[in-house]
């Protein structure tokens, strides 16, 4: 098998950047050291014409050939998947380091680092890692897959759980029936022809003929109908988007039973962003999967209990417990955080709502990315997830075009993005237009586009809709009040008539007693990964205060029959 490249730019510090690279990398990748921009560029093309991936980009900040930003800049162009870092050596760092802050701002390049200062500079290497990391995860193929996929067709399924795979950090690939990895499969099972397609290999979880996700998620996660006959969980988080694994986490740490529930996979909209550059305590930035599943393993460590893909279907009452219905099964609890966060809105175009799965998809769909390459595509939406979704495109697609209804990006999305994607020779905005019709033959193959100069038809493969939110709360009981959008309301936002005796609810408690809302689903909430996390951490002592008010209240019952 072919090692990946990485290629780095060097003149002063070429002798460090080599010793420090080839130590420690060149087991997995091949490391290449060239001294100026026209040499680097030359190797880009042969290795891109060979078929070998590149992994990594290294530029000094000054090469004979440009600055890091120029250079970096031109290879992309030739191996836009690649991960680029600036390095600064000591004696420019002064001179130079403004001009670096401005290119990365402008999406020159992912990270600027100094020099490295020997063969144990950790801060440089955990910089290395995690942009090696985050290409073998977007870019690379696996080297070994965790789940096998036997399917000879494409079907809006088979999308929805290959995108569900992406979003959970699971490596997975797709074999045809006829292959040698696909007869391994399918020797275990009994299918009668290609009708029974797909089936997947989960590793030691079973082989699972036609699953649906929800299936592919019991396999993984388990099923709620695994919790034991009369458990009652301190607290039930329905959501696991950034406001409900920050609830988790700090539920389970603090010695709360926690179950988590998830109508999809876990890390909610968050968990489907390319990269996020804003979160606190990340300079490199994290893509939304990897918060979220270091979320995940952080509440389970504790003891949280997750089950994905899965929607709660109403909440009943029943004394001083909340009952959740799950897929057909009971889950009881003495304390609700609802933090199901917003659904994406329809396009309404039907011809296109017939193609999702099939080109047409709501949300980012990371995993469909790679099958965007030297395509066009359109990204509707003028939020960050969209700009994200449209950054993370441009590293295959031929051209990614943003279609937004205002007249620009400024007003709703965070200006490192808009910066960025200004930058990008690849990406177009196309301002005050719609999409209003589409079709394909069993695929997408056009949209129309719908604009100050009336309508336009025109090609693409792909077409991602981010186009704001509405509440996910269709199961959320009426008992629990909400504003004129549909957004909960909690505390003081409470309408006076619902007050107890005068006194508002608790911060972040609903009309209903034992039953929370935090993140997006809250009624002025900021929407934003960070308040979001803090609101779901927030809840908690919250609901310790609503346990204790449940323990004097039935102090004189079973002692097993009463909260902790």
């Amino acid at each position: 098998m072919t090692r990946p490249l990485i290629l780095a730019v060097a003149g002063v510090s070429a002798e460090a950047i080599r010793s420090v690279l080839e130590d420690r990398y060149s087991g997995d990748y091949e490391v290449l050291i060239v001294g100026d921009a026209d040499t680097a560029r030359a190797e880009c093309v042969r290795r891109a014409r060979a078929g070998q991936p590149v992994a990594l980009l290294v530029c000094e900040c000054v090469v004979p050939g440009g600055t890091a930003a120029q250079v970096l800049t031109a290879l992309h162009q030739v191996v836009p998947t690649a991960r680029r870092l600036c390095v600064l050596p000591a004696s420019d760092f002064g001179r130079m380091v403004e001009e670096v802050r401005q290119a990365m701002l402008d999406g020159c390049y992912d990270a600027y680092l100094g020099v490295p200062r020997g063969p144990r500079d950790e801060e440089f290497h955990q910089a290395v890692s995690e942009l090696l990391s985050d290409w073998g995860w977007s870019a690379a193929r696996p080297v070994v897959d965790a789940v096998r996929i036997v399917a000879d067709t494409d079907s809006a399924e088979l999308a929805r759980i290959r995108d569900y795979l992406s979003r959970t950090g699971v490596p997975s690939s797709v074999y045809s029936s006829c292959s040698e990895q696909g007869q391994e499969v399918l020797a275990d099972v009994e299918i009668d022809g290609p009708a029974r397609l797909p089936v997947i290999d989960t590793f030691g979880r079973g082989t699972l003929v036609q699953p649906s996700v929800a299936d592919l998620a019991a396999a993984m996660y388990g099923a709620p109908s695994d919790i034991p006959e009369g458990t009652v969980a301190d607290v039930l988080v329905v959501g696991a988007g950034p406001a409900g694994l920050a609830a988790a986490v700090y539920a389970a740490s603090e010695g709360l039973s926690t179950v988590v529930v998830d109508a999809d996979a876990i890390g909610g909209q968050a968990g489907t962003s390319s990269m996020i550059r804003n979160y606190l305590g990340f300079p490199r930035g994290i893509s939304g999967m990897r918060l979220a599943q270091r979320a995940r393993m952080q509440a389970s460590r504790f003891g949280a209990r997750f089950f994905a893909a899965l929607p709660v279907t109403g909440i009943e009452p029943e004394g001083q417990h909340q009952h959740a219905w799950v897929g057909g099964t009971r889950i009881c609890a003495w304390s609700v955080i609802i933090a199901s966060g917003v659904k994406y809105r329809r396009l309404g175009v039907a011809p296109l709502e017939e193609l999702v799965g099939l080109g047409v998809h709501y949300g980012a769909a990371t995993s469909a990315a790679q099958e965007m390459t030297g395509k066009h595509v359109h990204v509707v939406g003028g939020g960050n997830s969209a700009g994200q979704a449209a950054v993370h495109l441009a590293r295959y697609a031929a051209s990614v075009t943003i279609v937004v209804r205002r007249a620009g990006l400024a007003e709703t999305m965070s200006d490192y993005l808009v910066r960025e994607i200004r930058s990008n020779p690849l990406i177009t905005v196309r301002g005050s237009t719609e999409v209003t019709d589409g079709g394909g033959t069993g695929r997408l193959e056009w949209i129309e586009l719908t604009g100050p100069d009336g309508a336009e038809r025109v090609e693409t493969s792909g077409l991602f809709l981010l186009l704001g939110a509405s509440p996910h709360v269709d199961w959320v009981p009426d008992t629990v009040a909400r504003d004129e959008r549909g957004y909960l309301l909690t505390g003081r936002d409470v309408p006076k008539d619902h007050w107890r005796e005068g006194i508002p609810p608790a911060n972040l408690e609903t009309t209903v007693p034992g039953i929370f809302a935090a993140g997006d689903v809250r009624a002025g909430s900021m929407k934003r990964v960070a308040s979001a996390s803090g609101e779901g951490a927030s809840a908690i002592p919250l609901v310790h205060a609503h346990l204790a008010a449940l323990r004097e209240t039935l102090a004189d019952s079973n002692p097993h029959g009463r909260p902790r």
